[in-house]
């Protein structure tokens, strides 16, 4: 029996930096407002003589296609010239669809990871009440110094050998070489380098504050309970 609530302890310091991750992923995938500020950065209109609200409505494509049950997208959208154009080629129209099956695997892992959250924290109120909030609190602690580490250790991998971090990404999420894309691709103009790297600051930013608020919060309960026991002792 303690081995099994030793296991799924760890399961649960393991799962929360999971979830912060895969709901913050999540989000930024369904935040409208990080297209138009990257449209707006790097002004995608320019590049790719595509007007603002076109581009919005892309985008809004691009969030329902993630979202939907539908296999693969193609969009066609009105230039500024005035002319119709089917914006995605065959290469980028796959490559979409894996970009899909990465993002709907992280929102299994969300869902998966948050139901072993919840049902952990049900579990041990009904086998222990009061007394697991002690625990908890520790776990809670922990799960957040894992999350914080682990983007530590992931920022400083990509600081040393970011193009290395990136490759090895690529290769484990999707077939050959089909994700690299010709800079005349209109999904590598509409999304350039600098888009991600401002996204993925966005989503680290919002990991670090969740786990250092959880953390801290865990960390406060402990020290509260322990300067409470050193009182009651004396």
């Amino acid at each position: 029996m303690r081995i099994l609530v030793l296991v799924a302890a760890g399961l649960f310091v393991l799962c929360l930096p999971l979830f912060l991750i895969t709901s913050n992923v999540r989000g930024a995938v369904n935040t409208a407002r990080l297209y138009q500020y990257g449209f707006d950065k790097y002004d995608v209109s320019e590049e790719t003589g595509i007007g603002d609200e076109e581009l919005l409505r892309v985008a809004g494509k691009l969030r329902g296609y993630f979202n939907s049950g539908e296999e693969f997208l193609q969009v066609t959208v009105m230039t500024e010239e005035g002319e119709e154009l089917e914006l995605f080629t065959d290469r980028e129209v796959f490559h979409l669809k894996e970009v899909k099956d990465v993002v709907r695997l992280c929102y299994y892992l969300q869902w998966a990871t948050l139901g072993f959250l919840a049902a952990f924290i049900i579990g041990g109120f009904i086998w222990q009440r009061r007394r697991f909030t002690l625990p908890l609190a520790k776990l809670a602690f922990l799960g957040g110094a894992l999350t914080i580490a682990s983007l530590i250790i992931l920022g400083i991998g990509a600081m040393v050998s970011f193009d290395w971090l990136f490759d090895r990404f690529h290769y484990l999420f999707f077939t050959g070489e089909t994700w690299r894309l010709s800079s005349t691709d209109y999904l590598l103009r509409m999304f350039p380098e600098g888009f991600f790297n401002d996204a993925t600051l966005f989503v680290a930013g919002a990991i670090i504050v969740e786990a250092v608020v959880i953390g801290g919060i865990g960390l406060g309960f402990v020290l509260l309970k322990r300067k409470k026991g050193k009182a009651v002792s004396t």
